[in-house]
């Protein structure tokens, strides 16, 4: 019955024949992002929950992609219709903080609900980077994710590489592609999503331990600076060109870009660089090579490098304007999707992080990562230092707005109307005023 309930969509009641009577239950809403074989795991994780107590009734409903899943639970706000959960994605996070009156703190949700709540059994890049500047945890992290490197094994046996290592730096990404170019084991060297964005810019700079903007990269306040135009940015949108015109790197279009992934799973390109989530998928869809993995390349000469890589993915926030018992349901299964079970599940199907401690501790005793070499890629990655102010994320507000920008320069360094440094320099202009009419906005 729970099942036809989250499948209809149907608010409401759950009958339990067994029992001869019918009751209500408490009907908790999740608004989501995660359409195909991701949407039908979280749904399944919903159905266990449901099905482990009789009190509440969570009902997932997929409502677009991020950005669209965004203006819509703002719509829905003003309307006096929100969920009581929605999934909003990493870059969102300054937009949510700014909504006063709207969301209820996860810290303060589960210290009302008597919930044993502790944030620092998380990972210490997803804590700090969901929390506002007293260390308080403001919203639920579910998926979290962190942007590596997937390399054609055979490729690069055939090239005369050694496949079982990967490049580490940035002059290895062009040495390595340019042997493979040169034996022809394949016909680019790497495709990358995200390359002027998650990639090019923000993990970039966290990687060389840079800041990307003032204020402890937007934690610090509305009247942040961006400052992304900075000498490492410069050298790689130069090499991208440069790399482009030699056929060692292929541009597969804005943020997560559809053409890369086929790239590489064709054989067309050596190496492809995307998030850790895309492992479920890179495994699946490699036609007929076995894949390496690695992390993020640096450039050899900056000291300390790498520091850590930065997360992406998403977090689940709480709305107000609902009724206390409903959020008591609410904190239940928030504990519950954050335990190590269902934690270390989720992150073994999908790629993306344990976000717990106890759920990678979890994952080591089942030997999941003796049996799938290169699952722990992303998350020693991430844990590779402690995070610093340059490199436990950024949080702007209009995030989405300041990415498209930085796609647009990228192309015009791409195609030739721009240098790097004059791209990169407009896109901080550009994105410092999207930052003060959000101040503007927001104060």
């Amino acid at each position: 019955m729970l099942k036809t309930l989250l499948a209809s969509g149907t608010a409401g009641l759950a009958l339990f024949a067994g029992a001869g009577t019918a009751f209500a239950q408490t009907e908790i809403s999740w608004w989501h992002s995660m359409g195909g074989e991701l949407g039908e795991r979280l749904v399944a994780i919903t159905e266990d929950f449901n099905a482990s107590q009789d009190e509440y009734v969570v009902v997932p409903s997929y409502r677009g992609e991020y950005e669209e899943s965004l203006v819509n639970t703002i719509a829905a706000f003003r309307a006096g219709e929100q969920p009581h959960l929605v999934q909003v994605y990493e870059v969102g996070t300054g937009t949510m903080m700014a909504a006063q009156g709207a969301v209820y703190p996860v810290y303060q949700l589960m210290a009302d609900h008597g919930s044993n709540f502790d944030p620092s059994a998380y990972l210490p890049v997803v804590t700090g980077y969901y929390t506002d500047t007293e260390g308080n945890m403001l919203s639920m992290p579910f998926n979290s994710s962190t942007p590596i490197l997937y390399y054609n094994k055979d490729a690069f046996e055939a090239a005369g590489l050694d496949p079982e290592v990967a490049p580490t730096t940035w002059e290895e990404i062009e040495s390595f592609s340019q042997q493979i170019l040169d034996a022809g084991a394949a016909e680019c060297g790497f495709v990358m999503a995200y390359t002027a964005t998650w990639l090019g810019t923000e993990n970039l700079s966290a990687l060389h331990n840079v800041p990307y903007g003032t204020l402890e990269n937007g934690f610090g306040g509305l009247d942040s600076e961006l400052t992304f135009n900075h000498e490492l940015a410069v050298r790689l949108w130069e090499k991208l060109a440069e790399w482009q015109e030699a056929g060692i790197y292929s541009y597969g279009g804005t943020a997560g870009g559809a053409d890369n992934a086929p790239k590489f799973y064709s054989g067309e390109c050596a190496m492809y660089m995307n998030s850790s989530a895309s492992r479920a998928g890179v495994l699946a869809n490699a036609d007929g090579f076995e894949v390496g993995f690695g992390m993020l390349p640096v450039f050899a000469d900056v000291e300390g490098a790498p520091q850590n890589s930065i997360i992406g993915g998403a977090t689940l926030w709480t709305l107000s304007g609902h009724e206390d018992a409903e959020y008591e349901g609410v904190a239940e299964f928030l504990t519950y999707l954050s335990s190590p079970e269902v934690q270390a599940a989720w992150h073994q199907a999908t790629g993306y992080l344990p976000v717990t401690t106890a759920a990678y501790e979890l994952s080591q005793e089942q030997g999941y990562y003796d049996e799938n070499p290169g699952a722990d890629t992303a998350i020693n990655q991430i844990n590779l230092n402690e995070p610093t102010e340059n490199s436990k994320g950024v949080r702007f507000g209009n995030m989405p707005q300041i990415r498209t920008v930085l796609d647009e320069e990228l192309q015009a360094v791409l195609n030739g109307t721009k240098t790097a440094q004059e791209a990169l320099d407009s896109a901080v202009e550009r994105g410092n005023q999207i930052l003060r009419e959000f101040e503007a906005a927001n104060s």
